[in-house]
């Protein structure tokens, strides 16, 4: 304020400004005896952050659609033209957000003056007095003027100031632009001069519980979708398999993928089959969660896969096979049997005071089988770093699990998630319903954040032929079905029944095989059941596989014999 009480003008004001362009109106605090600076119609409230000057130009706090200044010119008028009226249609001063300052002025002298015998008083509470200068006074004369004789009504106005400045106050709130827009936007909702002060609360209420949902209009763009042709409905990763890969057109950011076998029959290894096929030919990064193999587990089952995938094989250039068993017992076989000590099985014997630093020496020297996988867990390290993460969570609750992927997300941007085995948190073991919940918030968070989630589910030792799986011999909730994308149930054909069996390799063919039978123990065959798949079909798979090199094939479609006459 200059020193006769009035109003500084804009070019002294600018002048006070020196080279100093820039006026912080954060750093300033509000208080009642904060002055204002008058500046006509270029107003600015420092103290109260309405607006700032920036490089001369004053910049307004509010979008172009939050702001109105004929509307709060509007309801000052009918203030000083019904004072009483204030003793209901007042503002509190934290819901107080006049953008023009001269009306924000005249605002408090209406309440410490005009309306002083009737403003209660916690409509007063925090607000300072007015300043009043000869052109307040002549203010307050044009804008009682311009209501006289209009047929404005006083609630009205004060229902439309108050939803204005709801939108204000929380576009001033939330720090996230897309969400301010949505604020804004809410101003040009068809209905929105129907609205009540409560339903445009509501509606930003809405705003932020469903900002982190996405949300569009299907009917737009439709031609551009059609024409892109790289939809996520497209565009999903391959799996090992080609028929399940186009059964379900591929791993696709969005979805849920659960595989559901009985106890001890090779869950956690398909799951490791699928995740090193994913970060090593597909070049993602991914995550694995489990509550069943530890960590030491998982590695080895890890290695095993890379040594012996034959897409795998193909970038790490080592041609092996290599035996999950031979690894844990540190078992390799020398160039020259002759050459070194050997056990009945071909496998070079350590010397019974021999160091593992001085073994592994000699394996250099004599196994090109001990070099070549080295060379592989080499290239791991060296080619792959950071590409295969594992959390392993045994004792966690629902939002303990959403949390782990969602911070995988954001840290390493993972968008390949592998689960094994989906059960209950840990408070609702045995209830099998809870397992729903655990689905639900597992499908929330892959059509959220666009995050491919694969789970394994456990399915009871039943009498059910492998072939005739269905829902019912899930181990857990039935419902579960319901909030998945995709579901098989897999199971192990016994070694008596091969002779029912036969497969094709097209799913409506001619030409039939029999299971053909292996002296290897370990040599086994799966039926996969495809129980449901939003992508379509529901085709019956035969798997060929052995665990101990955890190698998975593909053979073709299953059906019994009898069904084929």
């Amino acid at each position: 304020m200059s020193e006769n009480g009035k109003g500084m003008d804009l070019k002294n004001f600018e002048e006070m400004l020196g080279k100093k362009q820039v006026v912080d109106a954060d750093k300033v605090k509000e208080s009642e005896n904060t002055p204002e600076v008058s500046l006509g119609k270029w107003h600015s409230t420092i103290a109260s952050n309405r607006r700032v000057v920036v490089e001369n130009k004053v910049e307004e706090k509010y979008p172009e659609k939050l702001q109105d200044a004929e509307l709060e010119k509007r309801y000052i008028g009918l203030l000083l033209e019904n004072p009483k009226a204030i003793v209901k249609y007042y503002f509190l001063y934290e819901d107080c957000l006049f953008e023009d300052s001269e009306m924000l002025n005249i605002y408090k002298s209406v309440l410490f003056t005009e309306g002083a015998l009737y403003t209660p008083e916690v409509a007063k509470k925090r607000f300072g007095f007015a300043k009043i200068t000869d052109e307040v006074q002549n203010l307050k004369k044009k804008l009682k003027a311009a209501v006289q004789g209009k047929n404005y009504s006083m609630e009205k106005t004060y229902i439309e100031l108050k939803k204005l400045f709801t939108l204000r106050k929380n576009f001033l709130a939330i720090p996230i632009q897309e969400l301010q827009e949505k604020v804004v936007d809410i101003i040009n909702y068809e209905l929105y001069d129907k609205m009540s002060v409560e339903e445009v609360e509501a509606a930003i209420n809405q705003v932020n519980v469903t900002g982190k949902f996405k949300q569009a209009i299907l009917s737009k763009g439709l031609t551009e979708f059609l024409e892109e042709g790289s939809n996520n409905l497209k565009d999903g990763l391959a799996l090992p398999f080609p028929i399940l890969t186009s059964v379900f057109k591929g791993i696709r950011k969005g979805e849920t993928m659960a595989y559901a076998m009985p106890s001890n029959t090779g869950k956690s290894r398909y799951t490791i089959k699928i995740a090193a096929y994913t970060a090593l030919v597909h070049q993602k990064k991914v995550l694995i969660i489990s509550n069943e193999m530890s960590e030491e587990k998982m590695r080895l089952c890890l290695i095993t896969t890379i040594l012996n995938d034959p897409a795998i094989q193909k970038i790490h250039g080592q041609n092996i096979r290599k035996s999950e068993g031979e690894l844990l017992e540190f078992k390799f076989r020398p160039d020259d049997p002759k050459a070194v000590q050997v056990d009945k099985d071909g496998f070079m014997v350590k010397g019974e005071k021999e160091s593992q630093e001085d073994f592994i020496q000699r394996l250099q020297k004599n196994s090109t089988e001990f070099n070549q996988i080295i060379t592989v867990t080499n290239w791991i390290n060296q080619e792959i770093n950071n590409s295969i993460h594992f959390v392993n969570i045994t004792d966690h609750t629902n939002e303990e699990l959403q949390k782990v992927i969602i911070n995988y997300y954001y840290k390493e941007k993972i968008q390949y998630v592998f689960y094994d085995t989906l059960k209950t948190d840990t408070a609702n073991i045995g209830n099998g319903e809870e397992l729903k919940k655990t689905a639900t918030i597992l499908s929330n968070i892959s059509q959220n954040f666009e995050i491919f989630i694969f789970a394994t589910l456990q399915l009871t030792e039943s009498s059910t032929l492998p072939i005739n799986l269905t829902i019912n011999d899930l181990a857990v909730s039935r419902t579960v079905k319901e909030v998945l994308d995709t579901l098989c149930l897999i199971k192990q054909i016994n070694r008596d029944d091969y002779d029912d069996y036969i497969y094709s390799l097209k799913e409506v063919d001619t030409e039939f095989f029999d299971l053909e039978k292996f002296d290897d123990p370990d040599v086994r065959y799966y039926a996969c059941v495809v129980d449901k798949n939003r992508a379509g079909a529901k085709p019956k798979i035969l798997f060929r596989l052995n665990l101990a090199y955890n190698s998975w094939e593909e053979l073709g479609y299953l059906k019994l014999k009898h069904h084929n006459n």
